[in-house]
């Protein structure tokens, strides 16, 4: 049997297997049947860990053992797989959110807050800055400090900036709003996106702000992050912004935001 790499790739990626399990789980396909010893033939995987890997394989739902002598395995059909890979990855995902959860109230997340507060008391301020790349980082990075915002929040994004904070930050930024921090968003305002300006009313203020191209966002006048490059220009994964935590550029920045809200 000669499976294409690429497709042992995808299968790989897909059902979160090792080589060795790939393998032996396409050669039982293309079997139905078969013991392990032929099937360690077919998909090139050395005998003595054919039992092993195929023990795994059936651990994960994805063969059945046969029952008698010689032992031999029977494939799965692949819809069946597909849900039930679904299923553990669900239960395990729950599993691991559970034991984060509990985590938040443990002794061991209180000595590693201890460990990390004692740490940034050691840090130069000028050493806390950072690099963040990819556009989901930055996003995580925006989530924790919307979270820590204590008096104010300002934004300045694109028009499709706008669109994605929305959706990411809003849950967030209500929670800010009720604790008292003042919420402000600059951002070119058009059809596709000015309907959400109702959509946060009560939460921030909005302004349509089309002169200047820039994204960046100030907390309480202690941390910046702005991004380096046009989001019309750049891929998400190759989006990149840099996170200082500066009250002096913080200050100038939210300087420049005033004068130019003030304007709009």
């Amino acid at each position: 049997m000669i499976v294409k790499e690429e497709m042992l790739s995808k299968l790989r990626r897909y059902f979160d297997l090792n080589l060795y399990e790939v393998k032996l789980w396409a050669s039982i396909l293309s079997r139905g049947v078969s013991t392990a010893g032929e099937l360690s033939d077919i998909a090139d995987v050395p005998r003595s860990r054919s039992y092993d890997v195929l023990e795994s394989l059936e651990k994960k739902g994805f063969v059945m053992m046969k029952l008698g002598k010689p032992i031999k395995y029977i494939a799965i059909p692949p819809n069946e797989v597909v849900d039930r890979v679904k299923k553990n990855m669900h239960l395990n995902a729950q599993e691991k959110i559970k034991r984060l959860d509990n985590l938040k109230s443990s002794d061991l997340l209180k000595e590693l807050d201890s460990l990390h507060t004692n740490g940034i008391s050691l840090v130069d301020p000028n050493e806390l800055s950072g690099c963040l790349r990819g556009r989901h980082n930055l996003y995580n990075h925006l989530d924790m400090m919307v979270k820590d915002a204590k008096t104010s929040i300002n934004i300045m994004t694109s028009h499709q900036g706008f669109l994605r904070k929305t959706e990411s930050l809003k849950p967030l930024l209500e929670l800010a709003k009720k604790k008292g921090v003042k919420i402000r968003i600059a951002a070119p305002l058009n059809k596709e996106n000015k309907h959400l300006s109702n959509e946060l009313k009560g939460i921030a203020e909005v302004k349509h702000v089309d002169k200047i191209s820039s994204r960046f966002v100030t907390i309480d006048s202690n941390d910046l992050v702005f991004m380096l490059m046009s989001d019309q220009e750049v891929h998400p994964t190759y989006d990149m912004g840099v996170w200082v935590k500066t009250p002096y550029f913080a200050s100038a920045m939210d300087g420049m935001f005033n004068a130019i809200w003030n304007k709009a």
